[in-house]
């Protein structure tokens, strides 16, 4: 079924695999289980930006690099098939050079349209994770799994289900998990690593206190945004995503039907982290040429500020919830 993988990867002895620019458990995980499942390749890691530290609790993630490597024989790149999400690395003319002149790989889990630039093969089928996908092609291909590989795919099938609670998991999806326990994977154990790197310091629960205050609601309350500026962005990201840590809280809110953290840069760019509680946060981030899952997506825009975001955004979600007049 997913011989087009193994096809590509005969001839190839150095391989690269490549993160988006907003990296999160499900891409990492998926990029650090390719390195072990693919033992026999020497795989080096590429993600155009730092991995953030509260992501760090997956092993291997130092790996990480943020310089493109160019003498490789192929690129896998994981979890999207989005140019825009690869624009940092197509900005670069020796990467975009090698990506068009080299053999590109690509596997995704979104149903987002694909619309990279440059030629690629890709297996991109609709799961909850692009890990649940990678494992597919591994049980399919007669890859062998590792107690590692099993690990790191459940970090990132837990991770993009938010729990198992999501829209898409069905029985399949917890089949996949006890597949993977089956392989060595302890998942109380991986979820105390996790919750151990998801602690906060004083200081971040009195800017997340700082964050609630700040919360606009729009459209009767069934909108709520808030605005993550720059100087936020420089002092805080570091330790904590400022939209990972007050978005699960907007949604929470009686009435909210979609929360959307709104983060501005000194470049003009801006970007929005969406979670809602019905299906519309794939088509919301579309609007803006993003994408993601009905529950959660994610876009990037130019030329706007916040407040040009959000009178799109009302202006996107009125028809889609089906208000009232």
């Amino acid at each position: 079924m997913y011989n087009n993988f193994s096809d590509f990867l005969k001839d190839k002895g150095r391989i690269c695999v490549i993160q988006a620019e907003n990296p999160d458990g499900d891409s990492l995980g998926s990029a650090l289980a390719l390195e072990e499942l693919l033992k026999d390749k020497e795989v080096s890691l590429f993600c155009p930006v730092n991995i953030p530290p509260y992501l760090r609790y997956f092993e291997g993630w130092g790996r990480v690099n943020d310089e493109f490597p160019t003498d490789v024989d192929g690129y896998i790149i994981v979890d999207t098939a989005a140019d825009i999400l690869l624009s940092k690395v197509l900005e670069d003319l020796a990467a975009r050079d090698a990506l068009e002149n080299k053999p590109v790989f690509v596997i995704d889990h979104h149903e987002t349209e694909d619309d990279l630039s440059f030629s690629h093969e890709a297996i991109i089928e609709t799961l909850p994770s692009c890990t649940n996908l990678i494992y597919k092609i591994a049980k399919d291909q007669n890859i062998e799994v590792s107690k590692l590989a099993a690990e790191l795919l459940l970090q990132g099938l837990t991770s993009d289900t938010l729990g198992f609670t999501v829209s898409g998991v069905d029985a399949d999806t917890f089949r996949t998990a006890a597949e993977l326990l089956e392989y060595g994977a302890d998942i109380a154990e991986l979820d105390e690593k996790r919750r151990e790197f998801m602690k906060k310091s004083q200081r971040i629960l009195g800017y997340k206190a700082d964050l609630i205050k700040r919360i606009e609601y729009h459209l009767d309350g069934n909108l709520a945004t808030v605005h993550i500026p720059w100087e936020d962005i420089e002092e805080y990201s570091n330790e904590y995503n400022p939209g990972v840590l007050i978005l699960d809280e907007m949604r929470m809110v009686e009435g909210v039907k979609i929360a959307v953290a709104i983060k501005t840069y000194p470049d003009g760019r801006v970007t929005g982290k969406l979670r809602s509680s019905v299906p519309i946060s794939e088509e919301v981030a579309g609007y803006f040429g993003g994408g993601g899952h009905p529950y959660a997506a994610g876009f990037r825009t130019y030329d706007t500020d916040y407040n040009g975001v959000v009178k799109d955004l009302i202006k996107c979600v009125y028809p889609l919830l089906e208000l009232d007049d």
